[in-house]
């Protein structure tokens, strides 16, 4: 029987999140040989409160995840197809130069090397996405970063609920303003699959540990930092619910 070119498409953006798509791991920090099992293990004591393994992880899951989304944003905002398309490109773009900010701002207080590269992982993200043009274009980028933040964003949350570190939280709640705004936006270009991305949240592949660790910089090379953009006038706050009750 043959396929048609919707139904092909489908198969396509499905079968590329099945290949790419797994939760944001990190387990262990640039520079660091040995860590333990335990993600609440304290690896230091800082003046802003005890750093443990899942704190340290965190910040470097935002970095790595910026790394990605950002440039992804920057297609969008040339590839989209629809304005709600490049609106997404735009927010994707201002709401990880402020994360990316403020990562490059904590790392040092907190002694946590950032990458300066997304995971092997991400970076298939960005070239699956950018193979694409128009409709299909939307589809595949809008369903891969719908599902990334949907998985994130539990993160975010439990991270803020446990730590006790104080830049760590600051952290923790710029992240949850910026990925509610982003996941709003995603879904607003009215190309989310939301089976399918349930489905890709709740049971991601298990991929080799190389394909989700950043690799860690070149010594001595400098950080990365992703340039802010305000010419886009764009607000990546926690949105308003919708609809509201008047």
């Amino acid at each position: 029987m043959p396929v048609s070119r919707s139904l092909a498409g489908t198969v396509f953006v499905g079968g590329a999140l099945s290949l790419t798509l797994a939760a944001l791991v990190y387990p262990s920090m640039l520079g660091i040989q040995t860590t333990s099992s335990s993600p609440n293990r304290i690896i230091a004591n800082t003046r802003y409160g005890p750093l443990t393994e899942a704190d340290r992880d965190f910040v470097v899951k935002v970095r790595s995840a910026g790394l990605w989304e950002y440039p992804l944003g920057e297609i969008a905002l040339k590839k989209g197809s629809t304005p709600e398309m490049r609106e997404a490109g735009k927010h994707l773009i201002v709401g990880h130069a402020g994360l990316d900010e403020l990562c490059r701002k904590i790392a040092p207080e907190l002694n946590i090397t950032l990458p300066n590269q997304a995971t092997p992982q991400q970076q298939q993200f960005v070239a699956t996405s950018d193979a694409q043009s128009g409709k299909q274009f939307d589809t595949t980028a809008a369903n891969i970063m719908r599902v990334t933040h949907g998985q994130i964003f539990p993160t975010i949350a439990k991270i803020r609920a446990n730590t006790e570190n104080t830049l760590v939280r600051q952290l923790a709640d710029l992240a949850n303003d910026t990925v509610l705004d982003h996941i709003t936006v995603l879904e607003k270009t009215g190309t989310v699959n939301f089976d399918q991305v349930l489905f890709q949240q709740t049971t991601p592949p298990k991929l080799p540990q190389n394909q989700v660790t950043p690799p860690a910089p070149q010594p001595g090379a400098p950080v990365v930092a992703l340039t802010p953009r305000p010419d886009l006038n764009v607000h990546t706050a926690s949105p308003t619910p919708s609809p509201t009750v008047g």
